[in-house]
């Protein structure tokens, strides 16, 4: 009896041993890569944050559809970052410890992306921000971040060509600078402005500055008026820009505003009224008329899947979803050391916004262009190439 009870009790231990092999066997050979989204679901830039997304997966998706990226399948798993630095980094430390992701795309906002950092070069893990231009995120202290990528150009690009554009195609010799205090991406932005424009003879009549969620700029506003400016320089995201234009035009302001990629979501003509936006221009990553067949490849796709228009929010989020297929694939490895090597090797690759070689500081190389509205319409209005 008791030999009888000691052999069952072995194969009880026996079984349990190779079930709970095969539960490790199974865990590694998972058919899937885990990739984070770190995104701006809800608060008030959750619009790039959702187009953002939606580039992402359509990347996602094609790839997947093809066969995956080394045999297996790619999976975003989201963490809604509330549109705040604080909830930034409490989403990337989730990603990172509880999700095991290899990578993580995101935030959009220049301000979140900067409070993901630390966590990521602890954690030795590689990421791309699709929208955010801030210099520092990529480059800091002399120094580049090692794990810190972006799959968009950077603020004194786009501060420079907002300049030469106010200087050499407006003629403007004056400009006032609206600046958002609370926003690393809005203040970066205002000092390359500023040193260009002064660089190409152009004086700044005054810096002025509200804070994210302000309602009211008409005080400030009565200011601009007086001091009445060529142009005005107003680096900001969508939701302030809008109110903005709204109330200067209201006031009897004419002056062109010149912003930024910030502008770029449809909420900025409902919030302003096509008619207010008349005569603004802004940068941005590229222009849905613009006829290059990678352009129209991807707009189509876009289109197909979600029955909208892309952004040029959603176009960087497929970049940067692109971009990292790409590293995986080129690193052949899983490894988040292997895939930042790839990273900063990417040269010449073709994405929906023309081609991107990273450079020693991790930023891309690549062109932008100038967009006017006119009656709620954007207009390709002129192509800057580095």
């Amino acid at each position: 009896m008791r030999k009888k009870l000691l052999a069952m009790a072995v194969g009880v231990v026996l079984m349990a041993g190779a079930l709970a092999g095969c539960g490790s066997s199974a865990k590694q050979e998972t058919n899937e890569i885990k990739i984070g989204g770190n995104f701006e679901l809800t608060g008030s830039v959750a619009n790039y944050g959702k187009q953002a997304v939606n580039g992402i997966q359509l990347a996602f998706k094609q790839a997947n559809a093809n066969g995956g990226v080394l045999g297996k399948q790619l999976t975003l798993v989201l963490a809604d970052n509330k549109s705040e630095p604080a909830e930034a980094t409490n989403a990337i430390t989730k990603l990172i410890t509880q999700d095991k992701v290899v990578a993580v795309l995101g935030p959009a906002a220049s301000s979140n992306v900067l409070a993901t950092l630390q966590v990521a070069q602890d954690n030795k893990i590689p990421v791309i921000t699709p929208t955010g231009t801030n210099e520092k995120i990529t480059f800091d202290n002399g120094q580049t971040r090692p794990y810190a990528f972006r799959s968009c150009f950077i603020d004194p690009l786009q501060g420079t060509i907002m300049a030469n554009f106010a200087s050499n195609s407006l003629k403007a010799k004056t400009a006032v600078i609206y600046v958002d205090n609370s926003s690393d991406y809005s203040k970066g932005l205002a000092q390359s402005f500023e040193a260009v424009f002064v660089k190409n003879g152009g004086q700044v009549l005054s810096k002025e500055a509200f804070l994210q969620k302000d309602q009211d700029f008409k005080a400030t506003l009565t200011k601009i008026k007086a001091i009445n400016p060529d142009v005005v320089f107003l680096p900001a995201y969508y939701e302030e820009v809008g109110k903005i234009v709204k109330q200067a035009r209201e006031m009897g302001i004419t002056a062109p505003f010149l912003g930024t990629d910030g502008w770029d979501d449809p909420k900025v003509v409902e919030i302003a009224g096509a008619p207010a936006l008349n005569n603004t221009f802004f940068s941005n990553h590229y222009s849905s008329q613009d006829k290059d067949p990678n352009v129209v490849k991807f707009i189509e796709a876009y289109k197909k899947e979600y029955n909208q228009e892309p952004s040029a929010l959603a176009a960087l989020g497929y970049d940067a979803g692109l971009v990292l297929i790409d590293a995986i694939k080129r690193a052949n490895s899983t490894d988040p050391a292997k895939i930042r090597e790839a990273l900063e090797q990417t040269k010449n690759l073709q994405v929906s916004t023309g081609t991107i070689t990273i450079d020693a500081k991790h930023n891309p190389i690549k062109s932008a262009v100038v967009i006017e509205l006119k009656n709620g319409q954007q207009v390709f209005k002129e192509k800057i190439t580095p």
